[in-house]
């Protein structure tokens, strides 16, 4: 990963940390709380995955994508991360369980 990339990713963490410190819904979420006696900690985690694409098949897989009038289809990633949260994508195999999900 080059320092640049790093320092673009970094500037990311500043602006959603930047958003959330300016939100004024928050803010008032916090205060109501805090007006029924509590006290608000708040942490929040991000995750900030990386795919390189390569010119070709980004163009390539966008083209065919407003030819036919379909999005993209799903990473593994992607699809990693929607069984996390227990949704299924319509048209995948559901042959491994979500981590966490309960077998009945």
């Amino acid at each position: 990963m080059t320092s640049r990339l790093k320092e673009l990713i970094q500037q990311l963490g500043e602006a959603i940390h930047e958003s959330v410190i300016e939100s004024e819904q928050i803010a008032g979420v916090v205060q109501d709380i805090r007006k029924h006696g509590f006290d608000v900690l708040l942490m929040l985690e991000a995750t900030i995955g990386l795919n390189e694409v390569g010119a070709k098949s980004s163009e390539s897989s966008e083209s065919s994508a407003e030819s036919t009038g379909e999005s993209a289809p799903f990473t593994p990633n992607d699809l990693s991360f929607l069984k996390s949260l227990r949704i299924s994508v319509e048209g995948e195999s559901d042959d491994e369980p979500a981590p966490g999900a309960v077998s009945e």
